[in-house]
This record gives structure tokens, sequence and C-alpha cells, in this order.
């Protein structure tokens, strides 16, 4: 996760690439739509958003970083807990009646717009996990 106190122009922007490419693989793999993609980023304009997806590269801020971040920390949470890949890339989809849930799925959660949500999911695997 990146440090809360750092400038916008202090961020490392040597991990775009391996980040971008990291969070558009996992989003591959657990069949998200662009609209659900874009969500989970913040909603960041539409040009911004396919150019990351095309390239791979352009400019995150903090809060994007630490988004993406979430998300390989779930999906990594996922493979260890479920290492079944189509049953861990499913579990986000699926309806979960566990706290703090309440009947949604991680998806709908994590769809909220609020990187709280997606600190939320990350913390109830990592509980799960022990």
């Amino acid at each position: 996760m990146v440090n809360a106190n750092q400038n916008l122009g202090d961020l490392p922007q040597d991990l775009v690439g391996p980040a971008l490419r990291g969070f558009f693989n996992i989003t591959h793999l657990w069949a998200l739509t662009t609209l659900e993609e874009r969500k989970i980023l913040g909603d960041p304009p539409r040009s911004t958003f396919f150019q990351w997806k095309k390239n791979k590269n352009g400019h995150l801020t903090r809060d994007t970083l630490e988004r993406i971040s979430y998300i390989l920390g779930i999906y990594k949470a996922l493979q260890i807990l479920l290492p079944d890949p189509i049953l861990s890339d499913q579990w986000i989809k699926r309806p979960n009646f566990a706290q703090p849930f309440n009947g949604q799925s991680a998806l709908e959660r994590m769809l909220s717009g609020n990187v709280a949500d997606l600190y939320l999911v990350r913390k109830y695997l990592d509980a799960q996990r022990g």
C-alpha cells in the first residue's frame, strides 16, 4: 500500500505498469465489465481508463494505486483460501451472508465506489486466513 503522506508527484510511477497489468489480469479472471472495473478504480474519466487498459501505463493517483493494491491483496487472499482457481475467481460474485456482506456479494460491496469497502473485503479475507 502507498504511504498516505506521499505527495502525488512522489508516487513510485515505476509501479504503474505492473499495477495496471495485475489489475486488468485479475479483473479479466473475475469477468468484470468495464463499468465495474472503472467503479473499482474510483471512476476515472473514460479516456484515462481506456489508456490505462490499452497501454498499461499512465499517471496513477495515490487513491488509484491504493485501490489496485487492495484488489491485488484480495486476489492473493482468495488464492490462499480457495486454491481451486474457478472457486476463487467466482467467490466475489456469490452472495455472502457473513458480516459485513449481509447477503451481498463481495463485488457488490466493492462497487460502492468507496475505497473503504475494498479495505473491508480485504480485511474480511485476511481474518478468514487467520
